[in-house]
């Protein structure tokens, strides 16, 4: 897993496989726990965009304030020819989360699904997610809102969230991976953390 934190890996990936791709969840599987959260003004985020099809959905319900970034330059241009027309106000952007140049305040709302563990996999793993979340903080407004999809359990999560410069107040929700059914009655023997998914949400407080 260890390639996953190195952005040759996602550009060669990229270059390969045009296909859309969500990682972890869909849109459909985290929206009711993500909307509490934000609304259709919102100006929205999307760090680590890929090529997945969660910002197109998110469109269509009325999100269309999204600016999404990723640090590959080839999956950055497909998905900005791919949405050009279907969704003129959408925008895209390379930019790496480490170093993010946009102004201070400038978002309501990050979302981030996956891109933070995938910098977790790679060299210099604490200094980089530290580097992350202090660009995550600065973009957004004072009362902005940091959503972390991740497999990570709160165990190996919750701490790295934690720092003397950052004002969080935290939230918590799991979500059953694909092979649990949300309908499940789900046996002892199945709760294991293992198999869900965590949305880390982190509002900024004064």
């Amino acid at each position: 897993m260890a390639q996953y934190g190195k952005p040759e890996f996602w550009e060669d990936r990229y270059q390969r496989d045009t296909d859309p791709f969500d990682w972890y969840q869909k849109y459909e599987g985290i929206k009711d726990i993500i909307t509490q959260y934000i609304n259709t003004s919102s100006t929205i985020l999307n760090l680590g965009c890929g090529n997945s099809r969660m910002s197109e959905e998110m469109y269509e319900e009325g999100y269309e304030n999204i600016t999404n970034v990723d640090i590959s330059p080839s999956v950055i241009k497909a998905m900005a020819e791919e949405y050009e027309e279907k969704c003129p106000n959408m925008k895209f952007q390379v930019a790496d989360a480490r170093a993010l140049e946009f102004e201070e305040s400038q978002f309501d709302v990050v979302i981030d699904k996956g891109t933070f563990d995938c910098i977790l996999c790679g060299d210099r793993s604490g200094v980089n997610c530290s580097k992350t979340l202090e660009n995550i903080y600065k973009v957004l407004n004072f009362s902005g809102i940091y959503i972390c999809i991740s497999y990570g359990v709160p165990d190996t999560r919750e701490a790295r969230f934690e720092g003397k410069d950052f004002n969080w107040k935290l939230t918590t929700h799991q979500v059953a991976k694909s092979t649990i059914t949300a309908n499940a009655i789900v046996k002892e023997a199945d709760q294991n953390p293992k198999n869900y998914h965590y949305i880390y949400v982190l509002k900024k407080t004064a």
